[in-house]
């Protein structure tokens, strides 16, 4: 038996693995205390997400009313033709390019190029902006042009309403303020807050661009979420 089992300095196994996380000695050692408390802020936003979706396909499931068809409902009308879930496609594709722009000012954050770093954090907060200004105006659509409210839905079943807005709006939520918090970032960015220590608001160490990739776990967990909420609402 090597001398560090000897002295109880490592334990294999899943007791080894409880010993670890209840100490707090080897799961968390190094990681900054910022991205430790996303990752605890974002597994606890999983599960209200999660209750969300497994609400919806139990109402939807068990609702005896019409559900509405989505490739009619978000349907959009371009010269005359209708053209189902067009909007949605952008939106997603949206979505899924300011995934690729955030992965990069990730990269360029610790390469430690404050120019990249700062001018892909607005590019993503800008993408980031559109779709929601995207998912405003779907919203729009469905209230005035369709009728559609939280409590009732002219085109079948009334919890279509309710489910949709209550999702898709705190879904919306977590982007615009990741969004703003981006612009946050991309401004201490180009001032040099990270490079020097300055205090303040989401200053870290210096030198470290730790809260970069922060608000990269953030907007990568944004992005997959919509994947679901995308599955769920417009393509079943």
């Amino acid at each position: 038996m090597s001398e560090s089992v000897a002295q109880g300095e490592h334990t294999g196994g899943m007791a080894g693995v409880a010993a670890d996380w209840s100490s707090d000695q080897r799961a968390f050692k190094g990681v900054p205390w910022h991205k430790a408390m996303m990752w605890i802020f974002l597994l606890s936003d999983t599960f209200i997400f999660s209750c969300f979706l497994i609400s919806y396909m139990e109402v939807r499931s068990t609702t005896t009313a019409v559900w509405p068809s989505s490739s009619e409902v978000f349907a959009l009308t371009i010269m005359g033709n209708s053209i189902p879930l067009v909007l949605i496609a952008i939106m997603t594709f949206i979505l899924i390019t300011s995934s690729g722009t955030m992965a990069m000012a990730v990269r360029f954050g610790y390469q430690k190029n404050k120019n990249m770093t700062a001018f892909l954090l607005i590019v993503t907060a800008l993408l980031g902006l559109s779709f929601v200004g995207m998912q405003a105006f779907e919203w729009t659509k469905l209230i005035v042009e369709e009728g559609v409210r939280p409590w009732g839905n002219p085109m079948g079943a009334p919890q279509f309403g309710s489910t949709f807005f209550m999702v898709t709006g705190f879904h919306g939520f977590h982007v615009s303020v990741g969004v703003i918090f981006l612009v946050i970032t991309a401004v201490k960015v180009m001032r040099g807050s990270y490079d020097n220590e300055r205090p303040g608001f989401m200053t870290g160490r210096k030198g470290s661009y730790q809260f970069v990739e922060t608000m990269g776990l953030y907007w990568h967990f944004v992005d997959l979420v919509w994947v679901f909420i995308f599955a769920f609402f417009y393509l079943w």
